[in-house]
C-alpha cells in the first residue's frame, strides 16, 4: 500500500461511519421509544446487534468506496462514487423515518428504494473493482433482512 493510500481508506471509512453514527445519534430517543413500545416481528435480534452489524457494514462500505476512488479515473468510477453517496444519504434518512417519525410504511418504501440503490451500487462497483462490489453483498443481505423487520413492524403496529 502506498504511503498515502491508507489516508484515503481512512477518509472513506470515516465518512461512512460518521454518517451511520450521526444517524444513530439523531435517532437515539426514537430507537429507545421503539424498543420499549413497538411490537417486533419474529427473528428480531437484540438491540445490541444493530450497532455492531452496522459498524461492520459501514466499514465495508468505506473500504469499497476507497477502492473505487483509488481506481483509474473513468466515467464508471465517477458514477460509482455518486451512487455510493446517494445510497449513503438514503441510508441516513431511513432511520429518521423509521425511529423518529415511526412512519413504518413510508420507511419500508424508502428502504426498498435503498435496496435498489445498493444493488445498483454493487453493479457499478463491479465494473470498476469486483472486490469492492463483493464487499457490499453483506450490506444488501442485511438491508433485505431489515426490510423484513420493517414490514413486520408496520404490520404489527
Amino acid at each position: 500500500m502506498k504511503h498515502h493510500t491508507w489516508k484515503i481508506y481512512a477518509a472513506w471509512i470515516l465518512l461512512a461511519e460518521a454518517v451511520g453514527s450521526l444517524s444513530g445519534w439523531l435517532t437515539r430517543d426514537g430507537a429507545k421509544a421503539y424498543s420499549e413500545s413497538i411490537i417486533q416481528p419474529p427473528l428480531s435480534p437484540p438491540a445490541l446487534v444493530f450497532p455492531i452489524v452496522w459498524g461492520i457494514l459501514f466499514a465495508l462500505m468505506g473500504i469499497g468506496a476507497a477502492r473505487i476512488y483509488l481506481a483509474p479515473s473513468s466515467r464508471e468510477r465517477t458514477n460509482s462514487l455518486r451512487i455510493f453517496l446517494l445510497q449513503l444519504a438514503f441510508n441516513f434518512f431511513w432511520s429518521i423515518l423509521f425511529f423518529n417519525l415511526q412512519a413504518f410504511g413510508v420507511a419500508l418504501v424508502w428502504l426498498l428504494i435503498l435496496w435498489g440503490l445498493i444493488l445498483w451500487m454493487i453493479v457499478t462497483f463491479r465494473k470498476v473493482d469486483p472486490l469492492a462490489a463483493w464487499m457490499q453483498i453483506p450490506y444488501l443481505l442485511w438491508v433485505t433482512f431489515a426490510a423484513y423487520l420493517n414490514y413486520g413492524v408496520w404490520m404489527l403496529n
